[in-house]
């Protein structure tokens, strides 16, 4: 076979068995801005999305965060805008609660199973505002992630509804939405 056939040969195996694992070709990438009472704020970044053999691959381009380790989920509507919530008008409350299709009722992070699907890994912010460090959710793939928001919390997330629930992430700083391609 002539090297240029080769090639050829790779590439569509190559293509073919990304396909039958249903590995996306192309990773999916979403916007993130301030979440602010009166609504969108300025762009902080973007988060890329990854299916591969053991989960859904979640690398963050983020700038302007506060330094130290901060809650995020896959929420389960595709709005950041402010709602009311408890009476306060709140920042990205349209995005609704954890994405929980099974509905676990439960937030127990990324890799129990009797919890929320939407808990990811914690993202980690550096001393100068900045997360690149990607993280493994081993429970989602992209497909889930349709007609949905993520949202960067405030503070830390326990994995657990104890003593806080949702994990004592508190307020949400910033959010994207995540359409269908």
């Amino acid at each position: 076979m002539k090297p240029k056939m080769l090639v050829i040969a790779s590439l569509l195996s190559t293509s073919a068995l990304m396909a039958s694992t249903g590995f996306a070709d192309e990773p999916l990438s979403i916007d993130l801005y301030q979440a602010t009472e009166d609504g969108q704020g300025s762009p902080i970044g973007d988060v890329t999305f990854e299916d591969t053999q053991y989960g859904l691959l979640i690398t963050p381009s983020l700038k302007n965060l506060t330094p130290g380790e901060h809650g995020w989920h896959v929420h389960e509507r595709p709005d950041c805008g402010p709602a009311t919530k408890d009476g306060e008008k709140t920042a990205a409350a349209a995005a609704g609660s954890h994405y929980d299709p099974q509905k676990k009722g439960a937030h127990k992070g990324p890799y129990h199973s009797d919890g929320h699907l939407g808990d990811l890994p914690a993202l980690f912010v550096a001393d100068d505002g900045q997360a690149t460090r990607s993280v493994l959710a081993p429970r989602l793939e992209a497909a889930d992630l349709h007609g949905r928001a993520l949202v960067v919390h405030e503070g830390g997330d326990n994995y657990s509804d104890d003593p806080k629930a949702l994990g004592g992430g508190g307020a949400r700083v910033a959010c994207g939405v995540i359409q269908a391609p």
